[in-house]
């Protein structure tokens, strides 16, 4: 099913350095068991791992990205606030998720989660709520650029709305 939600997905490159090093241990191990075709199997390894890791630590945010995607954003919401609530518990899982998620994102779940938030705050129409987590956003990661986007478009939402009165 397409959506016609956008996503945006930044990646840091760097990260992506101790992902090869981890395909590379298991495929290496995979040529240490002499098993056949070691790069497959270390690549389907590797794929397994990743989907296993997310699915287990990253359920709530990937539930909520789920109702996005259905534009079920009310629904959306709480998943994300577990999430932010876990991630926010949990700092170490979200700061080293390269290797814990082997996820090769910029940003972090829990920045994530709260600009999804925000998100789904404006897309039911409590722009108050969306601009104030915009706002917490920017407070904890002043260069997000979503949030900045967010905040901007609120605020010209309102001075449309107080010329129009």
């Amino acid at each position: 099913m397409t959506s016609n939600v956008p996503t945006i997905r930044q990646l840091s490159w760097l990260s992506v350095i101790p992902q090869l090093i981890v395909i590379g241990i298991i495929i290496y191990l995979y040529h240490l068991a002499a098993v056949d075709e070691p790069f497959i199997f270390g690549a389907l390894t590797y794929s397994l791992l990743t989907l296993v890791l997310r699915k287990l630590i990253a359920k709530n945010h990937r539930q909520g990205i789920k109702l996005v995607r259905q534009q079920k954003f009310a629904d959306a919401l709480p998943h994300f606030e577990k999430s932010v609530e876990y991630f926010s518990k949990n700092n170490w899982v979200d700061k080293y998720r390269f290797l814990t998620l082997l996820s090769s994102s910029r940003m972090t779940y829990k920045e994530m989660g709260l600009c999804n938030i925000a998100f789904c705050y404006s897309q039911t129409g409590n722009g108050q709520k969306a601009k104030e987590y915009y706002e917490q956003v920017l407070k904890e990661f002043p260069e997000n650029g979503l949030a900045i986007a967010g905040v901007n478009t609120l605020k010209s939402v309102e001075n449309k709305t107080q010329v129009a009165e």
